[in-house]
């Protein structure tokens, strides 16, 4: 007869080896995450890496961003295996054993498990679509109607304004100069409706707007170069004191409010994009005879 009880025993002593394995590999992912955090809120280079990554990778988090420069720094655009198989791409097999752990959704949705992220350059299949909004187009403007939607402060047009938008945290105003291409419209827009919610009507009693003005202009950044929208990198020459004395995670929870704010106007755009595409696909009712 088995031993039962000996099978048990080995099954139960495999399960917390197993554990503690998952754990030591958690603790470890969470130290690389921190340290790429830091690495890009202190060196200007690595925040403007991050801030292009960013933009590319839209959907991931700040901490998934980091780690994957740290362990693969020449990705570019990355993926669970589950993700490129949804865009109609696949790993490639000599580089399976060639992955970075990310953090992804656990099963039903609950928690976050280890998973192997890949770039694209380890892949292949169907090539991937980039969107571009392009000057005086339909698409820009649902992108630009969206962004100021996005505005908790009353939008006014001034003509002699010297910029293309501007938000005044006195009078709790964002103005707007529309004789300015749309591009530069875009990206200034955006970082003024950041602005003014950073400002969240007043009720912010911390905000200043030039503390404010890395993350406002990161949060442009980030979207533009989703859309394809060419716009100059922002200035990182203060960083480093911007973020002096700051612990990792104050570090995390600035990054993380850049990117829901840029995640939160970039999903909203491509969603309105997508009614415009519908709707235009559309074919027109018959006429009643």
């Amino acid at each position: 007869m088995a031993n039962l009880e000996q099978i048990v025993t080995q099954k139960a002593e495999k399960d917390t080896r197993w554990k503690e394995q998952q754990q030591a590999e958690r603790e470890n992912t969470v130290a690389l995450q921190d340290a790429g955090i830091t690495q890009i809120t202190s060196s200007p280079e690595a925040y403007a890496r991050y801030l292009d990554m960013q933009g590319d990778n839209p959907a991931y988090s700040v901490g998934n961003i980091a780690l994957v420069m740290v362990a693969l720094p020449q990705a570019t655009v990355f993926g669970t295996r589950d993700r490129w198989r949804a865009l109609n791409r696949s790993v490639m097999g000599e580089e399976m054993n060639n992955s970075v752990k990310i953090f992804a959704k656990g099963p039903m949705g609950r928690g976050y498990v280890l998973a192997d992220a890949y770039d694209v350059s380890q892949t292949q299949g169907r090539d991937l679509k980039h969107p571009t909004l392009r000057e005086g187009s339909k698409g820009m403007e649902t992108a630009l109607t969206t962004v100021l939607n996005y505005a908790v402060a009353p939008v006014v047009i001034d003509k002699e304004l010297p910029v293309p938008a501007y938000y005044d945290p006195g009078n709790m105003e964002l103005a707007i100069n529309p004789d300015f291409p749309d591009h530069e419209a875009f990206s200034a827009i955006a970082a003024e409706v950041a602005q003014s919610r950073f400002h969240a009507k007043g009720a912010n009693p911390s905000y200043n707007r030039d503390e404010c003005e890395l993350d406002a202009q990161s949060v442009s950044y980030i979207l533009c170069r989703r859309f394809g929208i060419d716009r100059p990198m922002p200035d990182l020459n203060h960083l480093p004191e911007l973020y002096d004395g700051w612990d990792t995670q104050e570090r995390r929870q600035a990054l993380d409010g850049i990117q829901d704010l840029s995640k939160k106007v970039g999903r909203s755009i491509d969603k309105n994009l997508e009614a415009d595409k519908q709707r235009t696909r559309t074919p027109p009712c018959r006429p009643m005879r």
